[in-house]
């Protein structure tokens, strides 16, 4: 079994950074698929980042030079590294597990970005 938790999550100015953490516990192995995914109300979720096996990463165009996906596999954890922050960043972030077509995923994080 999986479990995730995210971490991290609060307000901040625009232009600011935040790093979110997601801390895994079960059965996660260093080449499982982990994403970082936002949810606004009223709006589908999006995928925001991705790390793969390899820590190959990908990244939607909205957040690509200001976001960073990462990876420490001592801890089993899972950074995101949000910089220059947008008002157009404020979601509920939530980070995922996929393995196999099944996919696990954490409570989620709020982040507000508000001056």
């Amino acid at each position: 079994q999986v479990q995730l938790v995210e971490s991290g999550g609060g307000l901040v100015q625009p232009g600011g950074s935040l790093r979110l953490a997601c801390t895994g516990s079960g059965n996660i192995d260093r080449n499982d698929v982990m994403d970082w995914w936002r949810e606004v109300p009223g709006r589908q979720r999006e995928l925001v980042a991705e790390i793969a096996s390899g820590d190959i990463t990908w990244y939607v165009d909205s957040v690509k030079g200001r976001f960073t996906v990462s990876r420490d596999n001592a801890e089993i954890k899972v950074y995101l590294q949000m910089n220059n922050v947008k008002l157009e960043d404020t979601a509920v972030y939530y980070c995922s597990l996929t393995r196999n077509l099944q996919t696990w995923w954490g409570q989620g994080t709020q982040v507000t970005v508000s001056s």
